[in-house]
């Protein structure tokens, strides 16, 4: 070894993403409130519709069978699972998902289900077979996840290799048996890093998976996870659009995304998901006025956008977690903002996801605590991107040289040109997306 062998940058990320991940977008399906049937042969029917929404990811909340004792509400949490290996009958049967998961690939998207690896049901059938693979209190007992209201389940015990051994051949099964393309891993961050990394080892064995982790942590990309949460990011945009008057928490997420986590890191930008909906009110309470703002920098700048079902219905209601309450679908707006941002991130290659789409690159305005403005280029796209964060009309100029030239209104479609003499009147909550 030369000395400057000993200097030379080490790759962070060990794992490959699925080839399919490049351009993806990603929708999350609570099968129980997806269709008044809430199963899997009636959300079915809905792939078509998917389809031609732009979405490419599908993320079926969890599948398996809900436990009773201590179940919250009438139906239970879908996170209490009872067995690994079951299929929850208000859905539908196991032959009925793999129809579900085969209509799916034969129309171009794939499937990933949620996962919960962190706690049980307390009558999962492993209580019983081995009570000696769970985590106690300081009384013997068994123990819920602590600080947590989560008093439905209980923890297991990852110091044990029996535990690990048990969950990865279960993980396994559904990709090999069920041809499922991956996970949402439940709470990601309360299980040890270096399970899911031998998790996502065995699992590219079998085909390229892709492993979405709920939670917000670097180390969890380099050997087993694609994407992460970007909670942060969720929270900076929630300032912006409830009466900050600033966007500083903004530039925070993009600096620390940009500097802390290397280009290939996938990280998932959301304006709601099951979590926001069921905890924290309504749908779109969080962004009020600002949300599609939210929705525009959740698709036009760095990361993977997540639709939560019902979103392209307008859905403002919060849907129910441990009760029946099916979302009303209908045209709407809101639908056909995201049909026209998604179709933009695809033909776009600057827009796509991790290293095949392009860093932002922020250009400054005058009016900085409100508009947010970027370019994200490379030698075959640029986009320029500016949004107006605030309730009031802002008169826009811009004097950085990156962003001039010539381009298309991609909503629009009218040309327009931007140089230093450029002077924009911008309405309370409205954007602009160019291209060339």
């Amino acid at each position: 070894m030369s000395p400057g062998d000993r200097y030379q940058p080490t790759p962070y990320i060990k794992i490959a993403h699925p080839e399919w991940s490049k351009q993806a977008a990603i929708y999350q399906i609570n099968t129980r409130q997806f269709t008044p049937e809430g199963t899997f042969a009636a959300a079915e029917a809905h792939l078509p519709r998917l389809k031609t929404l732009g979405v490419d990811i599908l993320w079926l909340m969890p599948v398996h069978e809900i436990g009773v004792v201590n179940r919250k509400g009438t139906l239970g949490s879908p996170y209490s699972v009872k067995d690994y290996y079951s299929v929850n009958p208000e859905f539908g049967t196991l032959e009925d998902l793999k129809h579900f998961v085969a209509t799916a690939h034969a129309a171009g998207m794939y499937v990933i289900l949620d996962w919960v690896a962190n706690h049980t049901a307390w009558d999962n059938r492993l209580v019983d077979e081995h009570p000696e693979w769970y985590v106690r209190d300081w009384k013997g007992d068994f123990r819920p996840t602590p600080w947590w209201d989560w008093p439905d389940i209980i923890d297991l015990d990852y110091s044990q290799p029996a535990v690990r051994q048990y969950m990865t051949e279960a993980l396994i099964y559904w990709v090999s048996e069920v041809n499922v393309d991956g996970y949402r891993c439940d709470v990601a961050g309360f299980v040890p890093t270096d399970f899911w990394n031998n998790v996502r080892k065995e699992l590219d064995l079998i085909k390229p998976v892709f492993m979405l982790a709920e939670w917000e942590a670097r180390d969890l990309h380099a050997e087993a996870f694609d994407m992460t949460y970007a909670w942060s990011w969720f929270d900076a945009v929630k300032a912006a659009t409830t009466g900050g008057k600033t966007l500083a928490p903004l530039f925070v997420y993009y600096s620390w995304n940009e500097k802390a986590y290397p280009r290939d890191c996938l990280r998932m930008t959301f304006v709601t998901n099951h979590d926001k909906n069921a905890w924290d009110g309504t749908e779109y309470e969080q962004f009020g006025d600002g949300v599609e703002a939210a929705i525009v920098l959740s698709i036009v700048g760095e990361g993977m956008p997540l639709i939560y079902n019902g979103q392209e219905a307008g859905n403002t209601r919060r849907l129910a977690f441990f009760e029946k309450d099916p979302i009303h679908w209908q045209p709407h707006p809101m639908g056909d903002l995201y049909r026209r941002l998604l179709k933009l991130k695809k033909a776009n290659s600057a827009l796509w996801n991790g290293q095949w789409g392009a860093r932002m690159i922020h250009i400054p305005n005058n009016a900085p605590d409100s508009v947010f403005s970027f370019v994200r280029a490379n030698d075959r796209n640029k986009v320029f991107s500016t949004i107006n964060f605030s309730p009031t009309e802002q008169r826009v100029t811009f004097e950085q040289r990156l962003c001039h030239g010539y381009y298309t209104d991609a909503l629009r479609e009218e040309p327009l040109t931007v140089d230093g003499t450029t002077e924009w009147i911008m309405q309370p909550w409205s954007y602009r997306i160019l291209v060339t």
